[in-house]
């Protein structure tokens, strides 16, 4: 299989899984407990049907949306993930690069794997920084002046981690950072050689955002002890106020799932909410941030940008998250197999998919721009 046999999210899910060892496959793949959430996110889109209008002129289209102050070429854009260059040397690079070539947005993990200078001195793209709330208030303080030093468009707060999830699949194999892998997960790294020689022959995995302040030489660190031991689970509100006032700019707070948490995040002055629930990688058997979507935008609506990611596969997803009010949408996996799969070329060949997805589908659907789409274009079953 090749990229250019690749035409859809399951293709490049597929040529990722060739590709990569089995314990890396598996942390994009996989989610908490029984994975019932991470099935849910895109299963939730197949209980609502789209209504087409036609005879509506449809031979110019514009998908471009205004979120956070940020001016997109498409209503879709990269969600901050960690440790790209894991799954490809390329890593953030391959992705910003990509966004940047289609006109959207982007975002830096504080887990990333490149440092936020160096992305955002190469790519002119709109870019967020998601932020983890650690322990260390002192190292909050320092990761938000060096995001704002660095010229960050949007500051994204996540808020659905204060804890690791229960990711089984990383238990089964022994994957943490550095690699601690037990035997079954060795023996898949053993019958994957190129992409352990890319691994070996390029430059050094670390993560910039953290190294001045997090040692891991001394042994290795799994992402769920990341999350329970350094994250701050005593975060509250005002904690988040004191952090909106301090950045001054475009804050976003990314895994808000109820219309009171929405409530509460326009009344410190956030600018932009995510619905998400982390890709299902954090409490399983929560609602899909699609199902949550309309008593959201009905709330809160008029008074901050409402956005959506998880499950995202296909352009007409998009357009019914759009059709229930999301200003946008975010994607993960969506690029991560791609990227894993062919790095920049393999992402670049997924996002220009979606957004040929999306243009055609609008089309279909008698729209000619995103403000055209609405809940009249909707049917629930």
């Amino acid at each position: 299989m090749r990229l250019r046999e690749c035409h859809n999210f399951h293709d490049f899910r597929l040529l990722a899984k060739k590709r990569l060892p089995g314990p890396i496959f598996n942390y994009i793949d996989g989610a908490a407990d029984d994975e019932v959430t991470l099935r849910r996110n895109t299963s939730s889109f197949e209980s609502c049907d789209l209504v087409p209008n036609v005879l509506r002129g449809v031979s110019e289209i514009d998908m471009s949306v205004t979120v956070m102050g940020q001016k997109l070429a498409t209503p879709f854009y990269c969600s901050p993930t960690a440790l790209q260059r894991l799954f490809h040397h390329q890593g953030e690079n391959a992705v910003a690069a990509a966004a940047s070539s289609l006109g959207t947005m982007f975002g830096v993990s504080s887990l990333g794997t490149v440092s936020l200078e160096e992305i955002r001195r190469k790519y002119p793209g709109p870019q967020v920084y998601q932020f983890y709330f650690h322990r260390d208030r002192g190292l909050n303080r320092a990761m938000m002046e060096r995001a704002k030093d660095a010229g960050v468009n949007v500051m994204m707060l996540t808020v659905d981690s204060i804890t690791g999830g229960n990711r089984e699949r990383d238990l089964r194999t022994g994957f943490s950072i550095p690699f601690k892998l037990n035997l079954a997960g060795l023996s898949q790294f053993a019958i994957k050689p190129t992409w352990a020689l890319n691994y070996l022959t390029h430059e050094k995995f670390r993560l910039p955002q953290l190294d001045e302040h997090v040692d891991m030489s001394g042994g290795a660190m799994s992402i769920g002890r990341y999350f329970t031991e350094m994250l701050d689970p005593s975060m509250n509100w005002d904690d988040v106020a004191e952090m909106v006032r301090h950045w001054n700019g475009q804050f976003c707070l990314k895994g808000i799932m109820s219309v009171e948490d929405a409530k509460r995040a326009v009344e410190i002055g956030c600018t932009g909410i995510v619905l998400s629930n982390h890709g299902g990688r954090q409490l399983d058997g929560s609602r899909s941030a699609f199902d949550q979507l309309a008593e959201i935008v009905d709330a809160v609506g008029d008074r901050i940008d409402v956005m959506m990611d998880g499950g995202i596969q296909r352009g007409t997803h998009v357009l019914k998250a759009l059709s229930l009010g999301a200003k946008a949408v975010g994607v993960g996996r969506f690029y991560l197999y791609p990227l894993a799969a062919a790095g920049q070329k393999g992402v670049e060949s997924a996002l220009r998919h979606l957004r040929a997805e999306i243009e055609r589908d609008m089309k279909l659907m008698g729209c000619t721009s995103v403000d055209q789409l609405s809940r009249a274009n909707l049917r629930f079953r």
